[in-house]
């Protein structure tokens, strides 16, 4: 199975080290084929280019290898049989909930994972933000709080069928 992983760990010191020494080991020792958005050749330019001294032109480059990287992502999660979202944080990542809901759209099946205690829902009915936890649970995904059960969760996942979208148009 082809896994693309939707997360904000490249982000930070810390969270690359989770990301490179135990979320992407975990993935591959289960035998699953990982997309990394983080060593992606878009994703390199961009740190390529964060490098060059502020200036119109730097924004510009910078806008151009953001695009690229946006739809590197984008046809990552097009060519992956379902996806491992991050959920870390007292919200998620705004990339991160975007990937989800494509994600969700192209009906791949989505885990969840947020080794995160903090609350971070909606309400006490809630894990994370309610929408994202919905595209997680609708896609035939779910949420796990433990890096050793995402193997697991993923051989359970299974892309529900999609329904056709409902005309909201009233006729006369």
């Amino acid at each position: 199975m082809i896994v693309y992983v939707a997360s904000p760990l490249g982000l930070s010191e810390a969270g690359r080290a989770f990301y490179r020494q135990r979320l992407l080991p975990a993935l591959r020792r289960a035998r699953y084929t990982v997309l990394d958005p983080w060593s992606s050749e878009a994703g390199a330019r961009i740190e390529s280019e964060r490098r060059r001294p502020y200036s119109r032109e730097r924004r510009g480059v910078l806008a151009l290898a953001n695009a690229a990287a946006a739809r590197a992502n984008q046809e990552a999660i097009d060519r992956a049989d379902a996806v491992v979202a991050v959920l870390d944080g007292p919200d998620v990542d705004s990339g991160t909930a975007a990937e989800i809901g494509y994600a969700f759209g192209r009906g791949k099946p989505i885990v969840g994972y947020r080794g995160d205690f903090r609350l971070a829902g909606d309400n006490e009915g809630a894990v994370v933000n309610l929408q994202v936890e919905y595209f997680v649970r609708a896609s035939g995904g779910t949420v796990v709080a433990r890096l050793a059960d995402v193997p697991r969760a993923l051989s359970r996942a299974r892309p529900r069928p999609r329904r056709a979208a409902s005309s909201s148009r009233r006729t006369r």
